[in-house]
C-alpha cells in the first residue's frame, strides 16, 4: 500500500514475524530462554493435531480458521440466519454485514476467562464460541448500530459510544458470570470507531463502518483477485489508532509488536496476532462479494494460549523453571513473548509435517486449515484432559486485546 514506508512495511510483514520469532527460536534451541524445546515430543503432537482433525472433517474439506466456524456452534448456523435476515440487500451490502459482524466479533473474542458462559436457546456456550453466540446476537438486535432502520450492521457512530455496560448486558455478564477484560473489550470498539474515522479511504468517507473495506479491497483486486497480505496490511493501518500503541513505527501505533531483549541486543518482534485472526476470519465474507483471496499461506500461526497451550501440554515446549506457571504474567512479560515466538515457530513445523503425512503441498494445505483442524481444537483437548475446565498452563493477565 502507497501509506507504507520501508520500516513500516517490514514490520507489518508477516515474513518478519517469522524472522524475528527465529532470533527467539534459535535462543530457545541454546538452552537462553525460559522454556526448553524437545523436538521428539513433536510427532505425538502432530499425531494429536491430526486425530482431531479427522475426528471434527473426516477426509472432507477443512475449513480456514475463522470466525464463522464460531458462528455455527452447536450445530446452529448463525450466519445463515444471518444472511435471511439480509435478503433483500445485494451481494456486495450483505458481505459488508458479514464483514460487520465478523470484525466486531474477532475484536470481542480475547480469552473470556474460566468463569464465564452464555445462554442461548436452552445451550450454553463457554469460551470462543460463546463470545461469537453472543456477538452475533448483539448484532441481530441491532446492538451495534446507529440507524434504527438498518439494524443489522455496525457503524462508528454506534461505536463511538459503546459501554462495558452495553458489552455486558449483550454479554449476560454479572458478578456470577464474569468476563475476563470487560472494560478493555468496550474501550476497543470505541477506539475502533475513532481508528475507522482516522482512516476514510478504507472505512467510508461519509460514514464509516467495517464492512466498507470491502470497496476499499475491490479497489486493490486484480482480475477478481486480492492477496491476503493486502488484507492484512488494510487491517494494520486501518486499526492502528484502536490498539495501545506498545511500539510506534512511522507514527502508526502498534498493539502486538514487543520489545524484546534478545541476547544480541533489543529487537521489536511482532505478532498481530487479532489482526492476523482477523484477516483469516475476512476470508469467507470477502469471498462472499465474488473476491478470491490468495496468498492465505503466507500469513502466521496464531501465537495464543490454545495453540501455545498445546505446545507445552504435549512436552514440546517444557519450563525451566517450573514455578513460573504459578504467576500471573502480563503480554509483556518476556517469558510470554518467547512463548508466543516458540508457537510461531512450531506451529509451521506441525504444518509441514502434517503435509509430509497428508502428501499435499503446503499450497494445497495451507496453514490456516491445520490451525482450524487442527491446532487450536487440539489445544483445547489436550487442556481439557489435564485441567478442569481446560484453562491455559500459564496464567495470563488478559487486556481483552492479546489473548
Amino acid at each position: 500500500m502507497s501509506d507504507f514506508g520501508p520500516a513500516l512495511a517490514e514490520i507489518c510483514d508477516t515474513a518478519t514475524i517469522r524472522a524475528r520469532t527465529r532470533i527467539i527460536w534459535d535462543e530457545a534451541i541454546s538452552g537462553g530462554t525460559a522454556f526448553a524445546v524437545d523436538e521428539g515430543k513433536l510427532p505425538a503432537c502432530v499425531d494429536l493435531v491430526m486425530e482431531v482433525t479427522h475426528a471434527a472433517y473426516g477426509d472432507g474439506p477443512i475449513p480456514v480458521h475463522g470466525r464463522y466456524e464460531h458462528f455455527r456452534a452447536g450445530g446452529i448456523d448463525r450466519v445463515a440466519l444471518l444472511k435471511k435476515d439480509l435478503a433483500g440487500l445485494s451481494a456486495a451490502e450483505r458481505a459488508k454485514a458479514l464483514i460487520d459482524v465478523t470484525l466486531i466479533s474477532v475484536l470481542l473474542d480475547a480469552g473470556a476467562g474460566d468463569a464465564w458462559k452464555y445462554e442461548e436457546g436452552g445451550q450454553t456456550y463457554t469460551r470462543s464460541e460463546g463470545l461469537a453466540v453472543a456477538s452475533v446476537a448483539m448484532l441481530r438486535q441491532g446492538a451495534f448500530s446507529a440507524d434504527k432502520a438498518s439494524p443489522f450492521r455496525a457503524d462508528g457512530e454506534r461505536l463511538a459510544k459503546i459501554t462495558s455496560a452495553d458489552i455486558a448486558r449483550g454479554f449476560q455478564v454479572s458478578e456470577k458470570n464474569p468476563l475476563a477484560g470487560l472494560e478493555g473489550r468496550s474501550q476497543l470498539l470505541s477506539r475502533l470507531a475513532q481508528s475507522m474515522a482516522t482512516w476514510p479511504h478504507i472505512f467510508g468517507q461519509n460514514s464509516q463502518r467495517p464492512g466498507n473495506i470491502l470497496d476499499a479491497l475491490g479497489n486493490k483486486a486484480v482480475k477478481g483477485e486480492v492477496k491476503a497480505k493486502e488484507i492484512l496490511n488494510m487491517l494494520l493501518l486501518g486499526l492502528s489508532r484502536m490498539w495501545p500503541a506498545r511500539s510506534t513505527i512511522d507514527g502508526v501505533g502498534f498493539g502486538d509488536v514487543w520489545t524484546y531483549a534478545s541476547a544480541k541486543g533489543p529487537i521489536l518482534v511482532p505478532f498481530h496476532k487479532l489482526s492476523q485472526w482477523l484477516t483469516y476470519s475476512l476470508v469467507e465474507p470477502v469471498e462472499s462479494a465474488g473476491l478470491k483471496v490468495i496468498g492465505i499461506e503466507e500469513l502466521t500461526g496464531l501465537p495464543e494460549y490454545r495453540n501455545g497451550g498445546l505446545f507445552l501440554d504435549t512436552g514440546v515446549l517444557r519450563l525451566r523453571d517450573p514455578s513460573l506457571a504459578q504467576r500471573e504474567l502480563e503480554a509483556a512479560d518476556a517469558a510470554i513473548i518467547q512463548w508466543r515466538a516458540l508457537t510461531v515457530q512450531l506451529l509451521d513445523k506441525v504444518w509441514l509435517e502434517v503435509c509430509r503425512r497428508k502428501n499435499v503441498t503446503p499450497s494445497l494445505l495451507p496453514l490456516a486449515r491445520v490451525l482450524q483442524g487442527g491446532t487450536w481444537s487440539a489445544g483445547r483437548e489436550i487442556a481439557k484432559r489435564l485441567r478442569p475446565g481446560g484453562p491455559p498452563p500459564l496464567k495470563l493477565k488478559s487486556d481483552g486485546m492479546v489473548f
